[in-house]
């Protein structure tokens, strides 16, 4: 294949974690230009994989060519004549996450878009693939295989494959006549829950149900499972998804569900991101960050439905599934960034907030996969209410979008709620342009539920600490709140409580009690000082459940509702 981009990745020398990267193509101008992606898709943020990569050199005939930088992440060079290039370069591989790469003795997880150069002219041209893997490894990739490696239909198709090398335990799946692939890496201590390989089939048959389709990977999808010590999270793919899980929270029923919830939710995305994708990003553009406020129902639907999918399943009944959506909802209500930032705004800045939070971001940011999932919960009573639902609109938003890969708008959600009833339209706009706008009390009541506040058994001071160094440090002042009138701020230290020396901040609660206000000893830029804080009440987190007073009529509206589908 002549006219592929050639990539080649070396895995031999894994005890130095570096990769080692060669790229080969035929220019069809003198002057060629290339880059490293920024970015990783499904994860908004800029990276700069660039920051891991070192001696790069391009080669024509044998001989080195000159080359200049002209950002960051992007090279150019004017060629003397139209010969095979070759581009080489190392790339560090230390990062064990599922957006970037990691290589070590025993296994190799690698996003392609921290390793491949996009040469300029050759996007849309096929990718060949191979590796050069330490002896005893096996080498797994969701693409078609070709010769000795792998072939991408484009560059796109490329950096959507990640590449996971070792001695994996490959496993086998149908899921609806159609074959599966899972690599699992590592193992819980207490092995594999019995019934783990069926409640993952259970789990991926629900979601195909809910979305009516058969997978749209079909024999094409791996799922790659790395169990850690302390880890949580996923990323998606066209073919596959990659999952991060703690094998110590596997070991309980709550962490086994979440699990699952987990795997659903990936799954889904195979749907809804991936093919029915929000307009700004088809296609993608690697070199810089793209914003869009699509990313709400991207993630926020996403969310909402993988809280079902067990129950959808049959692996978890009602009751479950009404606490895993309460403790969802609990977490929206005791995010004060709910009041400043929009829904819309939330997906929109996500470059430059969701992920580089810091201790105070929840004071003035909320999650858009949290208020997203909120959203998805009273967008699916009030459809619910007028003979429809969310699952209905999202089927029909992929037939109309997803299997045509249009990228949609705003425009095309509001289009199908209004044809349920115009309101509904207006409705979502508020929802999505107003900080602190959506219904919740109404819509649980709607559904003869109760959404009560559970208060702290503690006085409350307003501030979370944290222990560093010997010392007990303020990590986050309560807007409002005791500390805030106490004239606290972040990264004050704390001295002395009721004149007791503090040594840890588990010493805190024992020393509020008692009469106020609370004499208290600080320092701050090595200055002390003393204050004074009177502790309050507060919400120590939000209760859904059943109404005993709810009537015939939300009864039947929440029977319903639990049907998912």
């Amino acid at each position: 294949m002549s006219s592929a981009v050639r990539i080649h990745l070396d895995l031999r020398e894994p005890e130095r974690q570096t990769v080692r990267v060669s790229l080969s193509w035929s220019p069809e101008t003198v002057h060629q230009s290339w880059q490293m992606p920024v970015w990783t898709p499904g994860s908004y943020t800029v990276r700069d994989h660039v920051q891991h990569l070192h001696s790069l050199r391009l080669e024509s005939e044998g001989g080195p060519v000159p080359f200049r930088r002209v950002t960051p992440s992007r090279w150019q060079a004017d060629l003397p004549h139209l010969a095979p290039l070759t581009l080489s370069y190392a790339v560090e591989a230390r990062n064990l996450t599922v957006r970037t790469c990691h290589l070590d003795p025993d296994l190799a997880s690698l996003c392609l878009a921290g390793l491949a150069m996009e040469v300029e002219g050759c996007r849309w041209s096929p990718h060949q693939l191979t590796v050069s893997a330490p002896k005893g490894w096996s080498v797994h990739v969701p693409l078609d295989h070709c010769g000795e490696g792998w072939i991408a239909a484009d560059f796109d198709a490329l950096v959507d494959s990640p590449v996971h090398a070792g001695s994996l335990d490959v496993r086998h799946f149908r899921v609806l006549d159609h074959q599966h692939q899972l690599l699992l890496i590592g193992t819980p201590p207490g092995g594999w829950p019995p019934r783990f390989f069926d409640d993952v089939i259970a789990v991926c048959e629900a979601t195909c149900r809910l979305m009516g389709t058969p997978p749209p990977a079909a024999d094409r999808y791996q799922l790659v499972l790395i169990l850690l010590e302390n880890g949580y999270g996923g990323l998606e793919h066209d073919h596959g998804a990659v999952l991060h899980y703690s094998w110590a929270a596997l070991e309980k029923p709550e962490g086994y569900r979440q699990l699952l919830q987990l795997i659903g939710h990936e799954y889904l995305h195979q749907w809804n991101v991936r093919r029915l994708r929000p307009a700004e990003l088809r296609p993608y553009n690697y070199g810089s960050a793209v914003i869009s406020e699509g990313l709400w129902f991207a993630e926020g639907i996403t969310s909402y439905f993988d809280l079902a999918l067990t129950l959808l399943a049959g692996r978890s009944d009602r009751p479950t599934f009404l606490a895993d959506l309460g403790d969802e909802l609990s977490r929206v209500q005791l995010t004060p960034g709910r009041r400043v930032q929009s829904l819309s705004d939330s997906a929109r800045e996500a470059w430059v907030k969701l992920y580089k939070a810091t201790a105070t971001s929840r004071d003035t940011q909320v999650s858009y996969y949290r208020l997203g999932a909120a959203t998805a919960f009273c967008l699916d009573v009030r459809l619910r209410q007028r003979n429809s639902s969310l699952s209905s609109l999202l089927r029909r938003l992929w037939g109309s979008h997803g299997r045509s890969a249009r990228g949609f708008h705003r425009g095309d959600i509001q289009a199908l709620l209004a044809e349920s009833d115009p309101t509904l339209s207006d409705d979502l706009a508020t929802w999505l342009d107003q900080p602190d706008s959506l219904p919740l009390e109404a819509c649980t009541q709607e559904l003869g539920l109760r959404l009560d506040p559970l208060m702290r058994s503690s006085p409350d001071p307003g501030m979370t600490l944290r222990d560093e160094g010997g010392a007990v440090l303020v990590s986050r002042v309560r807007p409002g709140g005791p500390a805030a009138t106490a004239a606290l701020v972040p990264d004050d230290e704390l001295i002395a409580v009721r004149g007791r020396r503090l040594r840890r901040m588990t010493d805190i609660p024992g020393l509020l009690k008692g009469s106020a206000p609370v004499p208290i000893v600080y320092a701050r830029r090595g200055c002390l000082a003393e204050t004074h804080l009177i502790p309050d009440e507060a919400v120590d987190r939000w209760l859904l459940s059943w109404d005993p007073g709810s009537n015939a009529s939300q009864r039947a509206l929440r029977d319903q509702w639990f049907q998912i589908l």
